[in-house]
């Protein structure tokens, strides 16, 4: 559980004069470090973004770093011997090189530290004296809820066969490890209610949702009225547990025009699944996604995923979400408002979902006014309270004992 559990939102103004001082700012002169697993690309990183705009002087401590990623947060990126490993599958996949350079990290000069994980960086060691927010993007995947998955597909290529005994020998030392760390952070933050749940299953702690930013305005922009949208797009990183199989199977049963952005190792399998009315493009540049995304009469969405930034940009475009009830989507879907959800996770109940799909009920301009509660000038906002009101309570505690880490 929280160790200062939140309560009640910020008092109301008594005052409506215009003459009222402009309340202080708490965050002004804090001396804060902002921590995360690795910088490579992904809604992860996004976070990471929006801290440092948050708080664009704070170091970013992480395990490694692409030079895009370097340049994108100004130079603040702090990192270490991984990120000179020579070999860099050891460095993305062995965590016990996470763990023991995260836990030898010092942070004895900050007042706040931000951890943003969903693997080993949450396990970082903060001296009683500083604040411990994490942004706990999902408890490590591959110790609790996909671990069957990894074990088929540990991601070692022609390795896999080594790297299974590994991970089935380190799982249970690990897990207790993992279970650890997630209860050093004072205060949990995370991406959905689906993921909030998780975290109370696996590291008995409750967490506070804040939906991860999405870059909404560049999807608005493209959107189109109702009479010029055609078929349906689906873009996914094409690996098994996406499910984009489902979304080639029903629509090439139905031979509904069904546009497939994204590759992966799954490529071959769907083309092969694939009928004559399903197009797939591959990567593509964020100018075509938004077009692709703006122009379609609906997003189908199969997997079960934490929260999905990619269905949410497809509501910043107006367009509707034909969703697996389940996951992240559960907090954006509103079955005839946004979208429609099918029940479970086959190309059956995908085909009733589409049979019963009418287009013409959606409200585009309406979606992708829903669509701003899920923009980064929300998620600054919601963190830049969630901050103040963890430092206020922690500060009221002060005088107790402080609990060990």
């Amino acid at each position: 559980m929280e160790r200062n559990r939140l309560r009640g939102g910020p008092a109301r103004a008594q005052s409506r004069r215009t003459t009222a001082p402009k309340p202080k700012d708490e965050l002004v002169g804090l001396r804060v470090a902002i921590v995360h697993d690795w910088l490579i690309g992904g809604g992860a990183e996004h976070v990471v973004e929006e801290l440092h705009h948050l708080f664009p002087d704070a170091p970013i401590y992480t395990s490694y770093a692409t030079r895009e990623w370097r340049e994108r947060l100004d130079g603040k990126v702090r990192t270490g011997l991984l990120q000179h490993w020579p070999f860099s599958i050891l460095r993305k996949y062995i965590a016990p090189l996470r763990i023991w350079w995260f836990t030898r990290l010092s942070f004895s000069d900050y007042d706040l530290v931000i951890s943003s994980s969903g693997a080993e960086a949450k396990g970082i060691r903060v001296p009683h004296s500083a604040l411990h927010i994490n942004y706990c993007h999902a408890p490590t995947h591959y110790y609790w809820s996909r671990y069957q998955e990894y074990m088929r597909h540990p991601g070692f290529g022609i390795f896999d066969w080594l790297a299974r005994p590994g991970l089935r020998l380190l799982v249970n030392p690990l897990r207790r490890w993992d279970y650890k760390a997630a209860q050093r952070p004072d205060f949990m933050v995370t991406n959905s209610t689906h993921v909030a749940k998780e975290i109370q299953k696996y590291y008995d702690r409750s967490a506070t949702v804040i939906h991860p930013p999405v870059a909404i305005e560049r999807f608005r922009r493209a959107a189109r009225v109702a009479s010029k949208r055609r078929g349906f797009v689906i873009a996914s990183r094409q690996t098994p547990y996406k499910r984009v199989d489902l979304a080639v199977v029903a629509c090439s049963k139905l031979e509904l025009p069904l546009t497939v952005i994204g590759d992966g190792p799954d490529h071959r399998r769907l083309r092969k699944l694939a009928g004559k009315s399903v197009t797939f493009l591959g990567k593509v540049s964020d100018e075509v996604m938004a077009e692709e995304l703006g122009s379609a009469m609906g997003f189908i969405f199969p997997g079960l995923d934490d929260f999905g930034i990619t269905p949410v940009e497809a509501l910043g475009a107006g367009t509707p979400v034909i969703a697996y009830k389940a996951g992240g989507a559960l907090d954006y879907v509103a079955p005839g408002k946004t979208g429609v959800f099918f029940e479970e996770q086959t190309a059956k109940s995908l085909v009733a979902a589409l049979h019963g799909f009418k287009p013409d009920r959606f409200n585009h301009a309406q979606i992708a006014r829903t669509a701003q509660t899920f923009s980064a000038t929300h998620f600054r906002a919601q963190m830049h309270a969630y901050i103040t009101k963890a430092l206020a309570a922690t500060r009221q505690s002060s005088h107790q004992q402080p609990q060990k880490r």
